[in-house]
């Protein structure tokens, strides 16, 4: 499941009780590449996620389930709101819950970071300055910002009785809380 509709209620309109996604806004409304400034390019080239008929746009959506690679079976799934950040919101996530074996709540309250192709983004308040330092000295450029994910999941766990149940997370950063027996 993805908790993101784009915009304040997305695109405003409810079908059966769901809002509709507003995708729209994941397109460029720039049709040719610019200076940023309003020129464009000598080339006048195109950008490749203009608004077009019978396009899709690019998106970060990232509704996530993990399967077990021996039974198949659903182990977790997870998902999150915020645009380009998404992806390495659930990535962060997955190698908690998977590589560092910390439950699904340890998992998504760790700190945010990551890059979108460009600097490397922490969350404020979170990475201790001697990292960011550290990072800086191995010629990162670090941008310092707020990253208010939304992360939930959901995770298969073993009980002591040796039953299969399922244990839950949501982020800290946002009102969400995982309820349950």
């Amino acid at each position: 499941m993805t908790t993101t509709i784009e915009d304040a209620f997305g695109a405003r309109m409810m079908v059966r009780g769901f809002l509709l996604n507003n995708q729209l806004t994941d397109f460029s409304f720039l049709p040719r590449e610019g200076d940023g400034q309003g020129g464009f390019k000598t080339d006048g080239a195109l950008v490749a996620n203009r608004v077009e008929p019978g396009k899709r746009p690019r998106s970060s959506m990232a509704p996530t389930l993990i399967f077990d690679r021996q039974t198949h079976q659903l182990v977790a799934t997870l998902g999150s709101p915020g645009g380009s950040m998404i992806i390495n919101y659930v990535a962060k996530t997955i190698v908690g819950v998977l590589d560092w074996k910390l439950d699904i709540q340890q998992a998504i309250s760790l700190p945010n970071f990551g890059s979108r192709n460009g600097p490397t983004e922490v969350e404020d308040g979170e990475i201790a300055a001697g990292v960011i330092d550290g990072l800086k000295a191995r010629g990162h450029t670090v941008s310092v910002l707020p990253m208010t994910s939304g992360l939930q999941g959901i995770v298969r766990v073993q009980l002591r009785s040796g039953q299969n149940a399922w244990a839950g997370g949501a982020d800290p950063r946002r009102e969400g809380v995982a309820l349950g027996d």
